[in-house]
């Protein structure tokens, strides 16, 4: 690729949406000729979606977990787009805000005096799951209607989830948008065609890059701890986070690599949480390193080649938080993790 400044990708949405499939479908049919760097910013405190990619050597992964890019990661962010793009030198470069992030101060940042004369932000598109419109919680939420305010474009996620009247529901809500979307995408088995990302053109400069007030009470130094690179947990004690923030908890547990859990005991635990609870987990089982992903209660289950320890993240809205709370606790004690 020739162009002197490298394109960004800004793939937004909330909780749950499909962003990270999305990206997967995106890599998948990735130009043989490019390298990417994906950034992966986590609303959790313990780092699950690096661990969902495979490690190659075309395309650099990094995860920030524990915060919101535009709040608490801003510094962070800036340090690890200028990092990768030193070392790396990506041909594209592809941003996952965390799904309570506001692509606002992303924007903001990326506009900046440190990167205007080197990477050329593209059309942000916005994943939208159908079903969430059905939700007034979320449908509410001003993080949810801000990431879609700000898209250029929208892929409309869970094709084979959500039933023709939510679709149908979907494409009104996104039809009533002004300005209208550049384009609007119904993905299935979250896939997009990658000419969409290649053919777009740069993002509106007259973007509002206001943060809203319940971001700019987040906006903090944030520390590392708790992060990616973090060494593994002792064995038999597990490491525990929880944070709260923009009405919704999150909580992260991890264990010694060498722990094993029973899957079929395991996968019926995480059955029980609350439908709201999200639910993303790696472990190591004895069935060998599986991945687990739960949205709207529909549990899926992948291999995994992360190998560095077992973790599970959990977020729930706060009305829910003691419920899940107390099932983490009981996942100690309930045979899933072999003695």
């Amino acid at each position: 690729m020739s162009a002197t400044r490298v394109p960004v990708h800004i793939i937004t949405g909330f909780l749950g949406s499909g962003k990270t499939t999305l990206i997967h479908s995106l890599i998948e049919q990735k130009p043989v000729d490019e390298k990417w760097a994906i950034l992966v910013n986590e609303f959790g405190q313990i780092g699950i979606d690096q661990a969902m990619f495979e490690q190659r050597d075309d395309v650099v992964v990094k995860g920030l977990p524990g915060g919101c890019l535009c709040c608490q990661l801003a510094f962070v962010l800036q340090a690890a787009l200028v990092n990768l793009l030193a070392r790396n030198k990506p041909d594209r470069v592809i941003i996952e805000p965390s799904g309570l992030g506001h692509p606002a101060g992303l924007l903001d940042l990326l506009r900046g005096e440190a990167f205007q004369d080197v990477v050329a932000v593209h059309d942000i598109i916005a994943t939208l799951d159908p079903r969430r419109l059905d939700e007034s919680r979320v449908r509410e939420h001003e993080t949810f209607q801000d990431q879609l305010a700000m898209a250029d474009a929208i892929a409309i996620t869970m094709g084979e989830q959500a039933s023709s009247e939510q679709h149908e529901q979907a494409q009104r809500f996104v039809t009533e948008l002004w300005p209208p979307r550049k384009w609007v995408h119904r993905s299935e088995h979250g896939t997009m065609p990658l000419s969409l990302l290649l053919n777009s053109g740069q993002t509106s400069a007259q973007k509002d890059t206001t943060v809203p007030d319940t971001h700019r009470q987040m906006i903090t130094t944030p520390t590392l701890e708790g992060a990616f690179f973090d060494a593994a947990p002792p064995l038999g004690q597990p490491q525990h986070k929880t944070a709260s923030s923009l009405g919704y908890t999150s909580t992260g547990l991890r264990w010694h690599p060498s722990e094993r859990f029973d899957l079929d005991r395991l996968a019926a635990h995480l059955g029980e949480f609350p439908s709201s609870a999200r639910v993303k987990g790696v472990f190591h089982t004895e069935q060998g390193w599986k991945q687990l992903n739960r949205a709207d209660g529909t549990l899926s289950l992948g291999n995994s080649a992360w190998r560095q320890d077992s973790r599970l993240e959990v977020i729930t809205p706060d009305n829910d938080a003691d419920t899940h709370t107390n099932l983490l606790t009981e996942l100690q004690s309930s045979g899933a993790l072999l003695g």
